[in-house]
């Protein structure tokens, strides 16, 4: 495009000699750009670069540079990614010696090429382009609610590159800044991002409660909310057992909606203390995502150490005591590796008892009747219910016909 990038240079260096108010530089300079937007590909690029340089000259007036610049930046808009991409680049380049006289026009053109590369799953890329706005450092007053959305987008693209250290600091950054924000919809998107990360980082039990906050916000769509409920109960399930998820599994178990997720067949076992098999958590596994299916220290999964240590403190109330062999066979694991667990969760004050290590013998702290007794009829109360349930889907019109005769005795 040498004889076009000529004619282009000499119309802008006329544009600087010719002289004239603002108003009118600015308008032959949009002519110019006008032109150079014609053309497409390879000649579109280079065009673009020789009017970006000669627009950010300090021989044209500031005044005209943001101008054209705001409005370059909305036709970047409009362009293919790769052309747009690339003169996003020159222009973050050349701007760079004076990006302080520029950074209105920057922080756009960063979103966009942010845009450009999430659109490509370019998670990481997008992340560091968003970075280099400078929030809290440059000139410019950003407002609360644009500083609050712009970390939030950067920790959620952090996620989505499986980097929850770097998503944790930037929503470190946004939980100093939500208070002041009376966006309602970004109240909720910080706390869905915060949510994922406590998540991801496998702060399960503080992640659960999260989830199970915006699983009853009004603002929230219906879909999104029921989405919110299964992600509480899957952070719950894989919680590391004691009482905050015990208080957990009652809040979830008591609400109703969870009748309609899949996983709660493992929810109910879960907090009615029941063992569960291996076997069991095939249909559960499926729901996992791939940062909860890591592995332990001690080669199992996050999924196969909270069932371990649920079917531990189910055995502890089934049992005054046990032989780590048969504790072992219980939890169907080797007998070390049950003494081992056991200890643990002793020790942190999640379990009662003691261990016997020269007759290979773990000791249950001696339950108490009366909460047993509770947790039985409760037990059987909700059995009760959902035989009458099954009944009123079978036989609805001899139901109704029973519970009139039974209002009317």
């Amino acid at each position: 495009m040498s004889g076009k990038a000529n004619n282009i240079r000499i119309t802008l260096q006329n544009n600087i000699l010719s002289g004239g108010s603002h108003k009118e530089q600015a308008e032959k300079y949009r002519s110019t750009l006008d032109i150079i937007l014609k053309e497409t590909n390879k000649d579109l690029v280079d065009g673009l670069q020789i009017f970006i340089e000669a627009i950010v000259n300090e021989n044209v007036s500031l005044v005209i540079s943001r101008q054209i610049l705001t409005e370059i930046s909305s036709h970047l808009m409009k362009l293919p990614d790769d052309v747009s991409k690339a003169v996003c680049h020159y222009m973050l380049e050349k701007v760079q010696p004076r990006v302080i006289s520029f950074e209105e026009q920057v922080a756009s053109i960063r979103q966009h090429l942010a845009d450009i590369y999430e659109r490509n799953q370019n998670w990481r890329e997008a992340a560091a382009v968003l970075v280099g706005i400078p929030l809290e450092t440059g000139q410019k007053q950003y407002t609360v609610d644009y500083k609050l959305e712009t970390y939030l987008k950067i920790a959620r693209l952090y996620l989505e590159d499986d980097d929850p250290v770097q998503a944790e600091a930037f929503i470190n950054r946004a939980s100093l800044l939500q208070a002041e924000s009376r966006n309602e919809q970004l109240q909720v998107y910080y706390k869905v991002c915060y949510a994922r990360v406590l998540d991801y980082r496998r702060k399960f039990i503080e992640a659960a409660q999260r989830y199970n906050e915006l699983s009853y916000r009004n603002i929230v769509h219906e879909d999104e909310r029921m989405t919110a409920l299964r992600n509480a109960l899957i952070c719950t399930v894989l919680a590391s057992a004691g009482q905050q998820r015990s208080r957990m599994l009652a809040t979830l178990f008591k609400d109703e909606r969870c009748q309609q997720l899949p996983a709660v067949g493992i929810l109910e076992k879960m907090y009615l203390e029941r063992i569960i098999r291996r076997s069991e958590l095939r249909d559960f596994e499926a729901l996992l995502q791939p940062h909860q299916k890591a592995t332990t220290m001690d080669g199992s999964t996050i999924l196969d150490r909270a069932v371990i240590e649920h079917n531990l403190l189910s055995a502890s109330k089934l049992y005054n005591n046990i032989s780590f062999e048969e504790l072992g066979a219980l939890l169907e694991i080797n007998p070390s590796k049950a003494e081992k667990i056991a200890s643990q969760m002793i020790t942190e004050g999640r379990m009662h008892g003691y261990i016997d290590q020269i007759d290979s013998i773990v000791h249950f702290e001696t339950r108490e009747m009366l909460p047993q007794w509770d947790k039985q009829i409760q037990s059987l109360c909700y059995q009760v219910n959902s035989i009458i349930e099954q009944i009123a889907k079978a036989h609805p019109e001899w139901l109704a016909k029973v519970m009139e005769e039974q209002m009317v005795s």
